[in-house]
């Protein structure tokens, strides 16, 4: 059965790229494990599960181009170097086309997350038929796990491409090829799934499988449900009900389904994180703590007292999260003694550092202008060169990177924190402004540590619907910049290219110092630095109106220099700034099907939103 098995899922993967593959359909098993045998034994479905799992972390899937990319750019986070032939900033400038050598690969991220969800349709089917989940605890857990990380594959895959084809059982001879369907119909079956799900799973910290953060458990199952909740509820381009996949334009709009109205879908959500809220089984952390503990690849404990409630479960070495996205490394030791020249590849927009309150504790700890140098020392790599300083080399202590493209470090997927704000969003848009104080003002009071009634008075002073809204889309980019959430929170608000148009806007005030920026740096741009440990510290980015007296270095014009001495532009110039977006984000807020998935599909997958289509 397990070769058969795997032959099977050979045929789902070749089918995604479709190409023939009836012969892999019709191989015989030579092996002596009979499905009954498989599906009964809770070790044997595990390593089916474990299957799914190695989905993500083959190199072209989630490790290497989904993760790298899906979240790119926002109002609040970019890539941060403007280059129009490359195409990966044309990934993340919404000029993406069918054809970009990055995605169009057979062995992709859509083909990748299609085989992770025909092992997942498999093993489902198999436990159902004989696994006996009703008396079986065992198995049930196995069972809630197995569907839960299939909805979150599929609420990753309608993240990236909006309607795809929905395949809730395994691939036989007679539904090789499928055409896109409704992503409604897609939303549905997933919030079905977890609905069977959740019961079956514990709570963080309540079994040996929900003690660790890279299995699935209760409180993640729920998040995820809102999460859901949340997208399908949304705005999104969608094309007119019926023309999914015939070329259709779209427009940006809610769904039209009854089922998938806010009014039906938030109560539910909401009594599911009230249920996980009042379980106390995940709390919040300090907030660097936290940070220092994801690079830690020995730190994988959920339960009371910890915050992160599942991560992407790649290997120790496996995955490329901090070698994309840490402080930038230019040859230094600070990965622990190799030499390394990697991070940085995105950061936050350079106004996102400005716009915290100088006593909030994220600040300094997701906006980082400085980069470590040869010589293992932090230098100034201009104003337009932020990175997120969640993710830093030198945090990788008992494990350390020791160079090559993989780091292990395993990207957070849900934090306690987000449970909290989603809350927050659904009670407010619920009527219950009071209740959705009681979410935010936790996540507020820890960012403001040691000034927890700032924290107080600033929730207390939030005096309706609107004003908790607006409060929730600002929060939401200062709790999360740098984890790649907020492109879809601006999508679902329909806010994604108003929000945009603000942060260019921003960001060439800042360079000129006006708006609200003009009394960011009196001394004509200019800062002073010295060095302070493992960081540098910079005067002149406050207000400041003199020079400082004692040891402090000089950088001229740092904040408004448009070129530098040889006249190349440097800084925060105007094609850069503008390059936020090349293309037009509304149209395609979603990836375009590429085309080896579409010349193989024999012509059931086609493009929609104005991609150009493969007939």
């Amino acid at each position: 059965m397990n070769n058969t098995v795997k032959c099977i899922l050979a045929a789902a993967i070749v089918s995604v790229s479709a190409v023939s593959c009836n012969k892999f359909l019709d191989v015989e098993s030579p092996s002596t494990f009979s499905p009954s045998a498989i599906y009964s034994n809770y070790s044997l479905v595990e390593n089916e599960i474990f299957s799914i799992l190695q989905s993500f972390g083959e190199t072209n899937s989630y490790r290497g181009r989904y993760l790298s990319w899906i979240g790119l750019n926002s109002d609040i986070e970019w890539y941060n170097t403007y280059k129009p032939t490359d195409e990966k900033y044309q990934i993340a400038a919404y000029t993406l086309l069918p054809n970009n050598a990055q995605l169009n690969l057979s062995n992709g991220p859509f083909a990748k997350m299609y085989e992770a969800i025909e092992r997942a349709n498999l093993t489902i089917e198999g436990i159902r038929e004989y696994g006996n989940p009703d008396e079986n605890p065992d198995i049930a857990y196995l069972l809630g796990e197995t569907l839960t990380l299939r909805a979150l594959v599929y609420y990753d895959l309608t993240r990236a491409w909006g309607d795809v084809p929905a395949r809730f059982s395994s691939t036989t001879s007679d539904n090789i090829y499928v055409a896109k369907a409704s992503r409604d119909e897609i939303y549905k079956q997933l919030l079905s799934d977890l609905d069977e799900a959740i019961p079956l799973l514990p709570y963080p910290g309540k079994s040996t499988q929900t003690s660790r953060t890279d299995r699935v458990n209760k409180l993640f199952a729920q998040g995820l449900y809102a999460r859901i909740a949340l997208m399908a509820s949304g705005y999104a381009i969608r094309p007119d009900d019926g023309n999914v996949g015939t070329g259709d334009l779209g427009t940006v709009r809610l769904s039209n389904d009854p089922e998938l109205q806010q009014s039906v879908l938030y109560p539910k959500a909401l009594a599911y994180l009230r249920e996980g809220i009042n379980s106390r089984s995940a709390s919040l952390e300090d907030y660097e703590t936290l940070w220092k503990n994801q690079s830690n690849l020995d730190n994988l404990t959920a339960g009371p007292g910890h915050e992160t409630l599942y991560v992407i479960p790649f290997s120790d070495g496996r995955g490329r999260w901090n070698y994309t996205f840490a402080v930038r490394s230019e040859g230094s030791s600070h990965a622990g003694g190799a030499t390394v020249t990697r991070g940085g590849d995105a950061g936050p927009v350079p106004t996102m550092w400005f716009k915290y309150d100088p006593n909030d504790v994220r600040r300094d700890i997701t906006c980082v202008n400085w980069r470590w140098n040869n010589a293992d020392e932090p230098e100034l790599p201009g104003i337009q060169r932020w990175y997120f300083g969640k993710y830093r080399f030198e945090w990788m202590t008992r494990r350390p990177y020791t160079g090559g493209n993989d780091d292990g470090v395993k990207p957070v997927v849900l934090r306690y924190s987000d449970v909290l704000l989603m809350a927050a969003e659904m009670a407010n848009a619920l009527g219950s402004l009071d209740e959705a104080k009681q979410y935010l003002l936790p996540v507020r009071e820890r960012a403001f540590k040691g000034h927890e009634e700032m924290a107080e008075n600033y929730v207390n002073a939030i005096s309706s619907k609107d004003a908790m809204f607006d409060a929730i889309v600002d929060e939401r980019a200062f709790e999360f910049c740098g984890e790649m959430t907020r492109k879809f929170d601006l999508i679902r608000w329909n806010l994604l290219k108003e929000k945009m148009d603000q942060a260019i806007a921003e960001m060439k005030d800042l360079r000129d110092l006006k708006g609200r920026f003009a009394q960011v740096n009196m001394l004509g741009g200019d800062v002073y630095y010295q060095l302070d440990g493992d960081k540098i510290i910079i005067y002149g980015f406050t207000g400041e109106a003199v020079k400082p007296s004692g040891a402090w270095e000089k950088k001229s014009g740092y904040i408004n220099k448009t070129v530098d001495s040889k006249g190349a532009d440097t800084g925060l110039y105007d094609a850069l700034v503008e390059g936020l977006y090349n293309g037009d984000p509304v149209q395609h807020m979603f990836w375009p099907i590429f085309n080896d998935t579409m010349s193989n599909s024999q012509g059931y997958i086609q493009n929609d939103y104005g991609y150009e289509s493969i007939k």
